[in-house]
């Protein structure tokens, strides 16, 4: 059996342009961290004791099918297919996750990355977390055709907190940000995670987003700015200046499409910003999901205080990004 723990991901700035139909034309950046909750895949072949049963997927549904063809889940299918996984040998393949998926944390990305991870350890083959970030986005740009970036794959696959640089010629370089643990430790304790209750699909408003970007190429330059500002802050500055930039880096995103935000998110976000945050921000591309607030350790209760129905969840960086925990 294989098991993978890939880790889900906090981004901080740049987002929209990582979208390959901007960078491909322009250079993007992204700066973002990875997170203590992880997405683990285990995947062994086993032999079916009935044709119905050839292959076994656990995720929200309990599925047993005879064909690869048959699989409800579109990721597994298609990385089944594509990998060159054929019906002659039973797969299982379960899915577990320590944050709910859908929700702006990069979780897509994290299964597609945790999953080739263990299929072709399966046979005996080990890629680099660079490979496994370039085949998680050929897997789910060009295989699914989802309408995702770039950064997610990178991210979680690398671990760490890092600049992620998206060049013209289609590059991709990771730059870990040359700060101590005793710093990054102390972001960490200003963070505050804040889940919104509710999960959607990314792809509609990812899509609205991307019909758009030439029209906001003077926002998304400025969102590609503030990679650098905040890059300089981290490893040289205030960290509080940190949480003024994001309450700025959020305003400037609302303005990429009607779907970033919504009367709930807003008064979200006001809440916390009344009771002491000096910013924050939706994750994923937007509408729903999970939100990051900056809020300064004596402040802190005030705000955890005005937002106590929505839960909120602990966490640390993670520096490792994915792994293989168990191989056989």
């Amino acid at each position: 059996m294989i098991v993978s723990k890939t880790p889900y991901r906090i981004s901080f700035f740049g987002g929209a342009t990582d979208f390959p139909q901007w960078y491909r034309k322009h250079g993007g950046a992204v700066l973002s961290t990875s997170i203590d909750k992880y997405c683990y895949i285990s995947c062994r072949f086993h032999t079916p004791l009935t044709p119905e049963s050839r292959h076994r997927v656990v995720w929200s549904h309990i599925e047993h099918v005879s064909t690869t063809a048959e699989i409800l889940h579109p990721a597994v299918r298609e990385a089944l297919r594509w990998l060159g996984f054929d019906d002659e040998r039973g797969l299982e393949i379960h899915h577990q996750t320590d944050l709910r998926a859908r929700a702006g944390i990069g979780s897509s990305s994290a299964f597609a990355v945790g999953l080739i991870s263990a299929l072709l350890a399966l046979r005996g083959v080990r890629l680099s977390k660079h490979e496994l970030a370039l085949k998680a986005i050929e897997l789910e740009q060009e295989v699914l055709g989802d309408k995702v970036g770039s950064q997610d794959q990178v991210a979680v696959a690398h671990g760490g907190l890092n600049v992620i640089r998206f060049h013209r010629s289609g590059e991709i370089e990771v730059l870990p940000l040359a700060i101590s643990e005793a710093r990054k430790r102390e972001l960490a304790s200003r963070l505050l995670l804040v889940y919104t209750g509710s999960s959607r699909l990314s792809s509609k408003i990812a899509a609205s987003v991307i019909s758009h970007l030439e029209q906001q190429a003077g926002v998304l330059a400025k969102l590609r700015a503030m990679v650098d500002e905040g890059k300089e802050v981290l490893e040289d500055g205030d960290l509080d200046d940190f949480g003024h930039l994001l309450n700025h880096a959020w305003m400037l995103k609302r303005e990429l499409s009607a779907g970033v935000s919504s009367p709930e998110i807003d008064a979200i976000y006001d809440t916390a910003l009344k009771n002491g945050a000096l910013g924050g921000k939706l994750l994923g591309a937007g509408g729903t999901g999970f939100m990051v607030f900056y809020v300064r350790p004596e402040r802190r209760p005030e705000v955890a205080a005005a937002l106590e129905r929505r839960p909120q969840v602990p966490f640390s960086f993670d520096s490792e990004g994915t792994r293989l925990l168990l191989g056989s």
